[in-house]
């Protein structure tokens, strides 16, 4: 009879919270049992460990075993228990020196052979032990464990050898967490294919530099949909926290991550049938949504009016917030959710309110409708609104230059590391500070308050104008607002519904 503790992890959300594993044998017919809030692919792993203890060539004791998961009302899931009970039973039983488990954290499935098998969730654990424990995983897991810095990683791909390396027979290599270098935007569409836009590339770049959401209106044909692809290619490359960050939803969705995405700013673009769950995560097992997936990037929502009213009105809160908190039964999981909100609609159902090329067959009342689709509350939340008129055939298929991504993108690397110096992204400047920040002359204040008095203006709306007002200072390098930074920045804003679209001048 003996006790024997083995550490490891499970999985909640973004998080890797410890699991101490106690394997307890004891007088009594042999069985064993699994205690601890276990779900069924848990409760299966005695089946597995038994077979391969017993393959590998070990004493299965023939007793009483108990396998306790404390915490107990933690949910656990998964075969990552697999080896840590394995080892507990060995450890238990005298067939492995419990003293050499110390400082050590295992997780992995075990086949029926005793080899064992990558799992999920492995890059939350190797940034919970970081720095203060040593982990014991899976070789397929490796690569992708490797990605969290200071994260001390002994690669396995058997039970034996996971053995072999406790009792001194064959030490297994350690390996080291290294961050590779981050990746921008370079190689993706160029923003020199966009011809004949002018005030949209313009809003673009202030919505690249300063983190702004903006919603770009249009006929079909634009380039409204190219202009929001483009985005991602201006924005500088993810610091390592920042793309750690990111990594951590994509596993918490997907179980695992493509170490090759590693740093690349996420671009997601969900069809407008997506439901309220699948924009901003829910489930029986609450997994991050569309939101959370686009945090640290861009999330593109292409014929806005188009999503039902429920699912845009749930974007309100993460717009706010930048974070999602999900509610269900057993607790609140909290996912991250600081996107930049990209949007594109036609003027009317058939698309070409106001253009003079092409004749609209919508009444007033079916644009109205149309339009209403976007409640008050949500176009109130978004910094940047413009709209997009149709070049003259000259302008597209012309032999023109326009400027490159990587032109572009200089300018918003300079202009971010201003707001760096500052401490806080221009659209994610707290209220408190705002005007410090800012810092308007008087006729520019006296300039806003005279239009939030003539528009009706929102104190929401005055606080956003100031943003983006302050992002076109720092494209020119001022420090103070001026009445033109704020004369742009309402007329990117504007107040009256259904923006005429005309043409470009030749």
């Amino acid at each position: 009879m003996g006790l024997a503790t083995v550490a490891s992890r499970a999985q909640v959300a973004l998080e890797a919270p410890a699991v101490s594993v106690e394997v307890d044998l004891a007088g009594g017919l042999p069985a064993l049992s699994i205690v601890g809030l276990p779900e069924t692919t848990v409760r299966e792993s005695k089946d597995r460990v038994r077979a391969a203890l017993q393959n590998c060539g070990f004493d299965f004791p023939p007793r009483r075993i108990t396998v306790n998961l404390a915490p107990a009302d933690l949910p656990k899931s998964g075969g990552r228990f697999d080896l840590p009970i394995a080892l507990g039973v060995l450890a238990a039983s005298g067939q492995l020196p419990a003293e050499r488990l110390q400082n050590l954290e295992f997780i992995g499935e075990l086949s029926l052979d005793g080899s064992l098998r990558p799992v999920e969730g492995i890059l939350s654990a190797a940034a919970a032990v970081a720095g203060h424990a040593t982990l014991v995983l899976p070789d397929g897991n490796v690569r992708e464990a490797s990605l969290v810095r200071g994260a001390r990683l002994v690669p396995a791909d058997h039970l034996m050898t996971v053995w072999k390396h406790l009792s001194g027979h064959k030490d297994l290599a350690a390996v080291e967490g290294a961050v590779p270098p981050a990746t921008d935007g370079a190689g993706g569409p160029d923003l020199a294919e966009v011809r004949g836009q002018p005030a949209a590339r313009r809003a673009l770049e202030i919505a690249a530099c300063g983190g702004h959401d903006l919603l770009m209106t249009g006929p079909p044909g634009t380039g409204k949909s190219m202009m929001a692809r483009r985005l991602p290619g201006l924005l500088p490359a993810l610091s390592d926290a920042e793309a750690l960050e990111v990594a951590l939803v994509a596993a918490a969705r997907d179980g695992r991550f493509d170490a090759g995405r590693w740093g690349c700013r996420p671009f997601r673009a969900p069809h407008h049938t997506a439901t309220v769950a699948a924009l901003v995560g829910g489930g029986v097992r609450p997994q991050p949504g569309e939101v959370s997936l686009a945090h640290g990037g861009v999330l593109f929502l292409d014929e806005l009016p188009e999503f039902p009213r429920a699912v845009l009105d749930a974007l309100r809160q993460p717009l706010e917030d930048r974070q999602v908190t999900i509610s269900r039964a057993r607790g609140r999981l909290t996912f991250p959710a600081d996107f930049q909100l990209l949007a594109a609609m036609n003027p009317c159902p058939c698309g070409f309110a106001g253009d003079p090329a092409l004749s609209c067959r919508c009444t007033p009342e079916g644009i109205r409708r149309y339009q209403s689709r976007i409640s008050g509350p949500l176009l109130d939340r978004i910094d940047i609104r413009i709209a997009m008129i149709r070049p003259r055939p000259g302008i597209i298929l012309g032999n023109g230059v326009e400027e490159t991504s990587a032109a572009v993108a200089r300018r918003v690397a300079e202009v971010r590391e201003r707001q760096r110096e500052r401490g806080h992204l221009n659209a994610r400047v707290p209220q408190e500070v705002l005007l410090s920040a800012c810092r308007p002359k008087a006729s520019a204040l006296a300039l806003l308050t005279r239009s939030a008095d003539r528009f009706h203006l929102s104190a929401r709306a005055c606080h956003r104008v100031l943003r983006v007002a302050r992002t076109i200072a720092d494209l020119a390098g001022r420090t103070a607002l001026l009445p033109e930074d704020i004369s742009e920045a309402l007329a990117m804003r504007p107040q009256v519904a259904g923006p005429i679209v005309g043409y470009a001048p030749a």
